[in-house]
């Protein structure tokens, strides 16, 4: 089956000089050839990187009745050809929390070949990437001033939960950003006697820019004014003639 026969001489008294030729090219003459070996031996294979091949009929007369069958999947196979092996390998989620999976070639036979890619654009092949540095390195501090940065995750794929707590009352905390640590600083009563204290900014982030104002208009930022003079200076005197 599958073979061609020739009699050159048939119309000649020549017997048994007929040929077969398989559609390999073997010839046998005076009989039946054996065409096939085992089509899975070649190289490259003839199914292709992460497939196994299997020749069924590799001591018969048959030929391009290998079948492939990929590893993935056993039940996927193709006859005389390499199978489509590959599907979507982000549907497993194979990449970490809040990294974005593409798999370019997900109808097509090639396997592990997804991306996991980081919110900052670290990007892995094959693997989920490693997405964070310690996001308290950054420079300026993305706590800002007067307040301590933690990265309780650094070495995970985890973004965006560094921690802010305040210098001045590490109570005071918050996470992806900068904590609001200041208070009305006056309430504490940090000016002198006679004095006029104002915190212009006791609901932002900014310690130590209260004022202190003295009657007579002298003012000190972020502590008390010294407010007097010589008070027997002034004309006339404050004591009489």
């Amino acid at each position: 089956m599958g073979q061609t026969c020739n009699d050159p001489m048939k119309t000649a008294g020549s017997i048994g000089d007929f040929t077969c030729e398989c559609a390999n090219g073997v010839k046998t003459t005076g009989a039946a050839a054996v065409c096939e070996n085992d089509e899975c031996a070649a190289m490259p294979s003839p199914c292709g990187a992460n497939q196994m091949c299997e020749d069924p009929n590799k001591a018969a007369d048959k030929l391009h009745d290998f079948v492939c069958t990929c590893n993935s999947d056993m039940s996927i196979k193709k006859v005389d050809g390499p199978a489509t092996c590959d599907k979507d390998e982000c549907s497993s989620n194979p990449c970490g929390m809040g990294q974005t999976c593409n798999d370019p070639t997900q109808t097509v036979n090639s396997i592990g070949d997804f991306t996991c890619t980081c919110a900052n654009g670290v990007v892995a092949t094959g693997a989920a990437a490693i997405c964070e540095t310690d996001e308290c390195a950054a420079m300026p501090s993305p706590c800002g001033a007067d307040q301590t940065c933690t990265d309780p995750n650094k070495a995970a794929d985890k973004l965006h939960d560094f921690e802010c707590a305040c210098n001045s009352d590490m109570s005071i905390k918050k996470v992806d950003g900068p904590a609001t640590c200041d208070k009305d600083e006056c309430s504490s009563n940090p000016c002198g006697m006679g004095q006029t204290c104002n915190d212009p900014t006791k609901s932002v982030n900014s310690i130590g820019d209260f004022t202190c104002e003295c009657a007579n208009g002298v003012k000190a930022t972020g502590a008390a004014a010294t407010c007097e003079m010589d008070e027997c200076a002034v004309m006339p005197s404050p004591c009489g003639a």
